[in-house]
């Protein structure tokens, strides 16, 4: 599912008052982050994530959107924002 500018924008406004659920040490992507990540992502739908410090932070988001099958709504400075919609009960209802 690829998301939209408009639906992008509803997204980060939701997104906007979360708190970092998930914070990326210094291993990374280990497989204890991707599992509280993937069920964290699958309960909230939208999450925001604490990267590591680095120029890559793009790629982090990128890679940790990709291992549990989600999107990437925004990175802003060390924070990244995720979402995997849920195939049968969804929160949100996402504009066209």
């Amino acid at each position: 599912m690829s998301l939209n500018s408009k639906q992008r924008q509803f997204l980060k406004a939701q997104a906007h008052v979360l708190k970092p659920v998930v914070m990326l040490g210094s291993d990374g992507l280990s497989e204890a982050v991707l599992k509280e990540l993937d069920s964290s992502i699958e309960y909230h739908e939208l999450v925001k994530i604490k990267l590591n410090s680095g120029d890559d932070r793009k790629e982090q988001a990128e890679a940790a959107a990709n291992a549990v099958k989600a999107e990437v709504v925004s990175v802003v400075g060390r924070v990244a924002v995720l979402f995997r919609q849920r195939p049968d009960d969804s929160r949100f209802i996402l504009p066209r």
